[in-house]
């Protein structure tokens, strides 16, 4: 179940959209009840989906694509590591490579505490600025020197 704030916050996204176009605020739906709920169960996108009268199946390709929609419970700071060839080549790997030695876990893992979970994510749009990570999808942080990642780290404990 959705609270009905959530509900209500879905319902503002739903009236960007004509009326018989309810589904167009899948994205956004999805991102308002991972809010509330830390990540999407299956029951969740169910929920969206039943809720913006669309297939289950359609709402649910769209959390499966997106790396932003979490599909398993994920750490207290959920960060992405841009691998894409860019970022690879100005010192993603090697800030990835750095926070799996400094977190003692791979992607796709989460640190025993549960304060961390470490994603590939694909490009960032800010392949200048690299490496590049996003927090919790929603906070880019640029340059991630080791320096930059035990600062990002020590600000997340």
């Amino acid at each position: 179940m959705l609270s009905e704030a959530t509900l209500g916050r879905i319902d503002r996204e739903v009236a960007k959209y004509p009326a018989d176009q309810k589904q167009s605020a899948v994205m956004a739906a999805l991102a308002i009840a991972q809010e509330e709920k830390g990540w999407l169960a299956r029951e969740t996108i169910s929920l969206v989906a039943a809720y913006l009268d669309m297939p289950e199946m359609a709402a649910y390709e769209v959390a499966s694509f997106y790396n932003m929609y979490n599909l398993a419970p994920v750490g207290r700071h959920k960060l992405t590591v841009c691998t894409n060839l860019p970022c690879a080549l100005s010192g993603g790997v090697h800030a990835a490579e750095y926070l799996k030695s400094k977190l003692g876990i791979d992607f796709n893992e989460t640190t025993p505490d549960g304060k961390f979970t470490l994603k590939e994510g694909e490009c960032m749009g800010a392949c200048g600025d690299a490496p590049v990570m996003l927090v919790n999808n929603h906070h880019m942080r640029c340059f991630m020197t080791p320096e930059e990642i035990d600062r990002l780290l020590a600000e997340c404990k």
